[in-house]
């Protein structure tokens, strides 16, 4: 079929003309065409009003003199109605010659056919590409998981509910960012390659910087301390909506480059923060799906409900028998192991070794709401709770068994800070890669003065536990193994 398509491609070139058109000047797409002709009548035809569209061959049939053929753009599809009576002999040898997958463009009036269908009668064809190899048949589509993610744009062209998803991302984000934008917040870029990583657990990507001859990181968080030193620096609310990457292994909730949103706010706590969060969360649902309800992962969830709140403590004592503030390691591995679940041997600790635990709980927590009372021992960034400073003023969203977004009051104590610093690099030196590095600079900043302030982080995992999918199936372009 490709040589078939090569052996077109040189006659149409014999012929005159350029198979792979510069522009078109369209003045209407196929929805704007249907939304402001869909009253006329059948049979009438509007020869005073010139239009000029384009698109791709969806479908193509002939039947005499004449051809009837469904372009597709952005917007949706349309009929183009060509007659050997209504356009030149080149102009209908030419659509003879085209096939599904080509796209031209379409200069005509609208009509609406005996049958009802809203069309348009083609006065001048113009061939702006053409395509080489044929589309798979959309009645089939493409089974193969691997063979969709590697020809994503065919998936996206022959799954409309693919292209429909991408769309309600683009909508999320903005609405994301609309809304940060209306409470105050500045928009700000902080460094993707780091001297060194910090804002989170997490393994990074580590690549070279010619010029400079060191070696860099990826950044792992969407510039915490870099929004941290923005308060130092008098900025008072921030946000970045920009990319990170972990190089960490893959599942339904974990990829290795992504989208996150990060913000920043002077003068409030965490307590200030999970109001925001939960109007923002409402609203971005809102303004994304039309909706507050969602079966996700086999139950139903309903943000419009006033949230909860879950004890981390409580809820790992209920779920595991275990109270995390009177345990050891050796403890709480000798129960994952009863568990049955999995877990990261290498650099395991009481730290890793809790979360572990946690994680195994959350599985039973569906209705939305905050995780609250975090031990120290997992949150090096969080400022100690007044009263108790075993735990810290931290807080985690969370709904069908999995946790979308996270924040604290953020620690603005350079000794204190210095201190959780050194004992996360301990824990780097005994094997625990995920252990965070001293971030040197950051902490002279905090020398400088922080007024106290909360942060929060959600990334593309909120979106694809909302479409109920995975997250590298809400990838545009998922990252694969080269053929």
């Amino acid at each position: 079929m490709a040589e078939d398509q090569a052996d077109e491609l040189t006659k149409i070139r014999k012929a005159g003309i350029d198979p792979y058109a510069h522009r078109f000047d369209r003045n209407a797409t196929a929805a704007e065409i249907i939304k402001n002709y869909s009253d006329i009548k059948a049979d009438e035809k509007v020869e005073k009003t010139k239009v000029l569209t384009a698109g791709r061959i969806r479908s193509k049939r002939k039947h005499g003199g004449l051809v009837f053929v469904h372009i597709e753009d952005f917007s949706g599809r349309i009929q183009i109605f060509i007659s050997a009576s209504d356009v030149s002999k080149a102009d209908f040898e030419l659509m003879e010659r085209l096939n599904v997958g080509d796209f031209i463009g379409v200069e005509g009036c609208v009509m609406k056919t005996s049958r009802g269908e809203l069309s348009i009668l083609a006065k001048k064809i113009t061939l702006l590409t053409k395509a080489l190899l044929p589309l798979p048949s959309e009645w089939y589509g493409l089974k193969d998981e691997e063979l969709r993610y590697r020809k994503r744009y065919l998936d996206m062209l022959l799954n409309p509910e693919v292209k429909d998803m991408l769309v309600k991302k683009s909508v999320f984000w903005r609405s994301m960012r609309d809304f940060m934008i209306s409470k105050g917040f500045i928009e700000v870029y902080t460094p993707v390659l780091e001297n060194t990583t910090g804002g989170a657990d997490a393994k990074p990507f580590i690549t070279h910087h010619n010029t400079l001859d060191i070696d860099v990181y990826l950044r792992i968080s969407t510039g915490e301390l870099w929004q941290k030193m923005l308060l130092v620096g008098g900025f008072e609310k921030t946000f970045e909506i920009g990319r990170i990457f972990r190089n960490e292994g893959m599942d339904a909730d974990h990829a290795q480059d992504y989208n996150q949103l990060e913000f920043y706010w002077a003068y409030a706590d965490y307590k200030d923060n999970m109001k925001l969060v939960e109007e923002m969360y409402k609203y971005v649902i809102q303004q994304t799906f039309g909706t507050m309800k969602f079966h996700i992962r086999g139950t139903d969830v309903d943000f419009g409900k006033r949230w909860k709140e879950y004890d981390y403590t409580g809820e790992i004592k209920k779920g595991t028998g275990i109270d995390i503030n009177h345990t050891t390691a050796k403890e709480c591995i000798a129960r994952l192991d009863e568990l049955g679940v999995e877990y990261e041997k290498k650099g395991m600790n009481l730290e890793r070794a809790v979360d572990s635990l946690w994680k195994h709980c959350r599985k039973k927590i569906n209705e939305p709401g905050f995780l609250v009372n975090h031990p120290l021992i997992v949150s090096p960034l969080a400022k100690k709770m007044e009263g108790n400073p075993k735990l810290v003023e931290r807080f985690q969203v969370i709904f069908a068994g999995t946790e979308a977004g996270n924040g604290y009051s953020e620690l603005n104590d350079p000794i204190d800070q210095e201190q959780r610093f050194m004992e996360q690099a301990k824990l780097r030196t005994a094997g625990d890669e995920e252990a965070q590095m001293f971030a040197k600079d950051f902490v002279e900043a905090l020398k400088y003065g922080m007024p106290p302030a909360t942060g929060f982080g959600v990334s593309d995992r909120l979106f694809s536990l909302l479409m109920d999918k995975s997250i590298r199936e809400c990838t545009t372009f998922p990252l694969l193994r080269p053929e």
